[in-house]
């Protein structure tokens, strides 16, 4: 097995520059002048899309950007203790010592327990202290060296911090004492997950309590004993990614909250889930999976938790609306837009040995538009139905469907799915919550709770809320209806700076929602919903194209991995996926972004002023036969994109940000 670090992957006392991505980029440079990755662009790349899951920094001025990467060619570290410490997000301040770890893809169990080992190791002083008071690059890798070197191990023994055993913890436990499980898991599997246990464990320790960890991590998993998850009062899992076998956890309290939680405030943790142990209220776990994983529900705000809700609701409605607009959108294409009027009686009463007036092409448009209004029809009571989900899990699932139903029956809409999704919800997690009896236990999820709910949320729908609400969905059709002139303009701006502003975040899902739950109540009398339609698809295709044109324009501003992107851009944004232009975003946020929202917002504006109409809620270009004007929907495109690419390309060559005049300037021999 090759060394795993040498004196030529360190560097010792140096200025490296201000920000993360620099740092990382000169060890990047380290791992391939070394011979161990082929391509520093790559490299570079994978670990900074890594910091850009979750920030690196944890307590005591350290810092581990790592990754996997198909560049690597063996399992590689590499060190820079920085003469000026660099702010990786650490609570704590800026790291000094920053150990970037790049693995293969394909990295074999044993080298992954070594690098597993290394990040534990970080976590004690001593150890740190050492690499701090070394004074040369060879007694640095003599102190990795020492930590990760394979250790003999006695029969039925465990070597500490080689053990990757669910295991690991505090010890026996005394009589009194409160048993905690863990689980500890990020993306990655290899620094955080182990960093994170031990932070849990020494915490646990100093606190008196016993205290057993899962590590779910790349270097494989040993599951906690059952007998230890049956008799914990409490379970946390710091995680960023699902828990493997969450179901064995069920009914058992829970803290959840992100894997760096477990490293930065273990002790605060473990406070948590003591007193969830001795709350009748606290939230437990479930036998299914968590949509949420990485976020503590308890400590979310009461809008984190209503963002949370409608999210999950907009993802799981966008399929829906998707497939069937694109169908509805079809049968026009094939059957006109006289097929509304006669599609019922086509697909009932016709087939393909009988075809109708107007032959096959009118029965297939009526057949599409059946299918794609069918399909339209689920849009409410999904989103109401994974509103209610996402508070209450499964059994939330039945009485959100209802009430969303009876929204649409009632004429309330998109507004309506929103409020009986979120009343269903509320109803089935109180419900959720209740000490009931073992016998009644197992009818509460599939009998009772969707039962009670359903009568609660639509009831309330039906009697008081109903009425209300689809008044002011009529009212809100009226005036979109009615807008002509600069106030469509302001609003496809708007919706343009909203594509623009997260790509495919939050703030773009609210404003694609917004657009696609119009498109049920769209008609040629009423072409409002479709103009909106129209805006944010076009805007949101600017920000990857942008992206892709300023990778043309000057090269230079751009690195080998973005200009190869730039090349996969001009399909992702010519098909409507705004997030083509992520990569782009993840390396130069405060440059691209605002430079996105720039031609998004043109286009926008555009678009809602030449009157632009989509009556498909996706397909960019692909979908030209459901757009009508569409060279000016073109034309809109095209001019956003200049603008955004002319400014991104103008905020990289001079919104530079200066180097200290103190700096040295460094240069890196490589071997």
């Amino acid at each position: 097995m090759s060394a795993l670090i040498t004196p030529e992957l360190v560097v010792l006392d140096t200025f490296l520059g201000t920000e993360p991505k620099d740092v990382i980029r000169h060890l990047a440079e380290l791992v391939v002048g070394a011979g161990r990755a082929t391509e520093i662009e790559s490299l570079y790349a994978d670990a900074l899309a890594r910091e850009a899951k979750t920030a690196t920094g944890i307590p005591g001025g350290l810092a581990i950007p790592h990754c996997r990467s198909a560049a690597v060619r063996e399992p590689t570290l590499a060190l820079a203790r920085l003469s000026t410490p660099v702010d990786f997000g650490a609570k704590d301040g800026p790291a000094d010592l920053v150990f970037l770890i790049a693995a293969p893809e394909g990295a074999d169990q044993e080298h992954l327990k070594i690098l597993a080992t290394l990040a534990r190791s970080l976590m004690k002083k001593d150890f740190t202290a050492a690499l701090r008071g070394a004074s040369t690059a060879n007694e640095i890798v003599a102190l990795v060296n020492t930590v990760v070197a394979p250790v003999a191990v006695p029969a039925g023994a465990h070597a500490e911090g080689t053990d990757n055993n669910a295991n690991a913890g505090t010890g026996p436990a005394t009589s009194g004492m409160k048993r905690i499980v863990a689980v500890t898991a990020c993306p990655t599997g290899i620094a955080h997950t182990y960093m994170a246990a031990d932070s849990l464990v020494a915490a646990a320790k100093a606190l008196g309590v016993d205290l057993q960890v899962e590590t779910q991590g790349s270097a494989g998993l040993t599951p906690l004993d059952p007998s230890v998850i049956a008799a914990a009062d409490a379970v946390i899992f710091a995680v960023d990614v699902d828990v493997r076998g969450r179901e064995r956890f069920a009914g058992k309290p829970v803290i959840t909250a992100p894997v760096k939680r477990g490293i930065d405030e273990p002790g605060r943790l473990i406070e948590e889930a003591l007193a969830a142990a001795l709350n009748p209220n606290a939230r437990r776990v479930s036998g299914t999976a968590d949509l949420g994983g990485a976020s503590d529900e308890k400590s979310e705000h009461f809008g984190q938790k209503l963002k949370r809700a409608l999210l999950t609701g907009v993802s799981y409605m966008i399929p829906f609306v998707a497939g069937g607009g694109l169908l509805i959108a079809l049968g026009f294409l094939l059957g006109g837009y006289e097929i509304t009027e006669v599609a019922d009686d086509v697909v009932l009463n016709n087939s393909l040995f009988n075809l109708p007036d107007g032959g096959m092409l009118t029965y297939l448009g009526a057949v599409f538009f059946k299918i794609g209004a069918l399909s339209m029809g689920f849009l409410v009571p999904a989103l109401a139905g994974y509103i209610s989900f996402a508070i209450a899990d499964r059994p939330g699932i039945a009485p959100g469907f209802v009430a969303g139903a009876v929204a649409g029956f009632m004429g309330a809409g998109f507004l309506g799915g929103i409020v009986g999704g979120l009343l269903a919800g509320v109803v089935a997690a109180s419900f959720t919550k209740l000490n009931v009896p073992r016998w009644l236990r197992s009818l509460m999820p599939v009998v009772i709770i969707p039962l009670v709910a359903s009568i609660v949320a639509s009831g309330l729908m039906f009697i008081v809320l109903g009425g209300p609400i689809a008044l002011l969905t009529v009212g809100l059709g009226d005036w979109l209806n009615g807008m002509t002139g600069a106030s469509a303009v302001i609003l496809g701006v708007i919706l343009g700076l909203m594509m623009a502003f997260d790509l495919g975040g939050p703030v773009n899902k609210v404003a694609y929602a917004f657009a696609v739950a119009g498109l049920g109540a769209a008609s040629l009398a009423n072409q409002a919903p479709w103009q909106i339609m129209a805006a944010v698809m076009a805007a949101g295709m600017v920000p990857p194209l942008a992206m892709a044109l300023a990778t043309v324009l000057d090269k230079k501003l751009f690195s080998l991995v973005e200009r190869e992107n730039g090349k996969a851009a001009w399909l992702l944004g010519a098909s409507f996926i705004s997030e083509g232009a992520i990569p782009f975003a993840a390396a130069d946020v405060f440059r691209v972004i605002p430079a996105s929202m720039l031609g998004a917002a043109v286009t926008g504006g555009l678009s809602m002023a030449w009157n632009v109409t989509s009556k498909a809620p996706h397909g960019g270009v692909f979908v030209f036969f459901a757009i009508d004007n569409f060279w000016l929907f073109l034309l809109a495109i095209a001019i956003g994109t200049v603008v955004s690419a002319f400014a991104v390309v103008g905020l990289k060559r001079y919104a530079v940000r200066k180097r200290p005049v103190d700096a040295p300037e460094v240069v890196l021999a490589t071997v």
